[in-house]
């Protein structure tokens, strides 16, 4: 009974020293796939699995056709590039950038890792291109805010234009006044309110960004023209108006020439009946 004992516990032993060999050389084999697998950087910054070369001649190329909606493309490029290097060029044909696409190929969407050739993309074989929805409502909201920026920077554009023209009427009146020249009030009254005008409108603008800067540079050209009129309207006051006077030289007639004849003054009989 001893020695059956003995007999079991040593089969025991081989079994379990049999499964930690097989154990430790399964985990040294993972060890050794897991270290023979390489990676690399391609040139956009994209980490991918390290291809093998086969043999020292380059991979052919192939014409990749691209459906986006109504619209096809052509692209041909390396049968070993990923499909996020196709994004990369998509970008220029489609203006979608490349966090923008979605490229279904097979009926599955692929990833930017993934190689063409290794999906089965071959030369004229066809992949849909799909815009991202989420990018397609930030596209809108982008449209929508440029367009009113746009509208702002119109409308202060318009504003600006008058406000030339408003300038160089008080610059015009500046010139005047300084050179001793009266100026009716009524003319730089008027300039006063119109420059008011523009002043209002500008307040009515709402504007952001640059545009706001845009707004509050000719609000302060509005400011400046006023103040100027304001102090160019006491000094007008100041200045006395030249009276013109006209001075009528009288000449006296000359004497007749001797012999003149006079002539007599004509009457004309007037006959009256009863």
């Amino acid at each position: 009974m001893m020695k059956r004992r003995s007999n079991v516990y040593a089969r025991t032993r081989e079994s379990s020293a049999a499964a930690t060999a097989a154990t430790t050389t399964s985990s040294s084999s993972a060890t050794s796939r897991d270290e023979e697998v390489e990676w690399e950087v391609r040139p956009g910054g994209m980490l991918v699995q390290k291809r093998t070369e086969n043999s020292g001649l380059p991979a052919p190329n192939v014409r990749v056709r691209v459906a986006h909606g109504a619209i096809r493309h052509e692209i041909s490029m390396n049968s070993e590039a990923t499909f996020g290097e196709l994004k990369k060029l998509l970008a220029a044909e489609t203006g979608l950038q490349a966090g923008e696409q979605r490229l279904v190929f097979r009926g599955k969407e692929r990833d930017d890792g993934e190689y063409l050739d290794s999906c089965g993309v071959k030369d004229r074989s066809k992949v849909n291109l799909i815009q991202d929805p989420i990018s397609i409502e930030r596209r809108l909201v982008e449209m929508r805010r440029n367009a009113k920026i746009q509208t702002v920077r119109r409308a202060i554009s318009d504003v600006a234009a008058e406000v030339d023209k408003l300038a160089d009427q008080v610059s015009a009146i500046e010139k005047s006044i300084a050179k001793g020249n009266k100026v009716p009030d009524v003319q730089i009254t008027t300039l006063i309110e119109m420059l008011m005008r523009q002043a209002i409108k500008l307040d009515g603008i709402f504007a952001e960004g640059d545009a706001a800067s845009l707004k509050n540079l000719q609000g302060k050209r509005v400011q400046k023209c006023v103040e100027t009129l304001d102090v160019l309207k006491v000094s007008n006051a100041r200045i006395k108006p030249v009276i013109v006077t006209t001075k009528w030289e009288t000449f006296d007639h000359p004497p007749e020439p001797p012999g003149a004849v006079v002539a007599a003054t004509a009457t004309n009989p007037w006959e009256f009946f009863d």
